[in-house]
């Protein structure tokens, strides 16, 4: 589907991914609608992508039924909707159990409520939104989650984390299967060791230790190749229903 001219949503799209796929849709031509916590962050990133095109920022939290609605709302009326990007999660390691005791469960909830309701949230509201649209190239919207690796090889501490992104992934056919009479297709990537803030906070030998763990690039992944692969998906008509793993075939170690 081309999205020339069409209004493309990305949430989490302040940073890492989500920003980089900001820019490659906005490059492509589309209305880019920035939603994300309100912030520096956003306004920056918003500020920054006025040189690449069109772009509007929709502060909302994605766990936010109303806040949300206006966000969709502010992507309609740029123009027609046809394309949405989850980015927005959180990962912050806790073991169920350790040396400081037991898992919060409000820790839990709260991940579970940004990265899985959060992903739902907008796929819901996109849809209703999108089911409304003209076919354009066969379609009428495409809506994009984004999982992890860590929902197939989680890691020490990534109970929620893992948790959350297994949904997003398990979610992907059945709401792929909902939306298929409305013509609207679903995917979902799930990256690998991708070059983030989430990881600039690391020691360097540290990155550099998980650089080395990828067989082939042996490199963290680039923003952008996520971006590249969420461009291919709204392009190509027939990925539907399916979450790709974008990793440079690394299986994750327990540590």
């Amino acid at each position: 589907m081309r999205i020339t001219d069409s209004v493309v949503m990305v949430s989490g799209a302040a940073s890492g991914l989500g920003r980089a796929t900001a820019h490659r849709f906005a490059a492509d031509g589309a209305t880019v609608v920035l939603v994300d916590l309100p912030g520096e962050r956003l306004d920056a990133a918003a500020a920054e992508l006025q040189e690449a095109g069109r772009v509007v920022a929709a502060p909302a939290d994605v766990t936010d039924e109303d806040q949300l609605a206006a966000a969709v709302d502010t992507a309609t009326g740029a123009g027609t909707l046809r394309v949405a990007v989850a980015c927005a999660g959180i990962a912050p390691p806790t073991k169920i159990y350790g040396k400081r005791g037991v898992a919060p469960l409000d820790g839990f909830r709260t991940v579970i409520a940004v990265n899985l309701v959060g992903t739902f949230n907008l796929f819901r509201l996109a849809a209703q939104a999108m089911a409304g649209n003209d076919d354009l190239d066969g379609d009428r919207g495409v809506l994009i989650g984004t999982a992890s690796v860590a929902a197939f090889d989680g890691q020490v501490g990534q109970a929620a984390y893992s948790a959350s992104k297994g949904g997003v992934a398990a979610m992907t056919l059945p709401v792929a299967r909902d939306l298929a009479e409305h013509h609207i297709r679903v995917m979902t990537i799930a990256p690998g060791i991708m070059d983030t803030p989430m990881m600039a906070g690391l020691p360097e030998n540290a990155r550099v230790s998980l650089a080395q763990q990828i067989p082939h690039p042996a490199r963290l992944g680039r923003p952008e190749e996520y971006a590249m692969l969420a461009a291919h998906i709204v392009a190509n008509p027939l990925l539907n229903g399916e979450t790709i793993r974008l990793d440079g075939a690394i299986r994750m170690a327990p540590r």
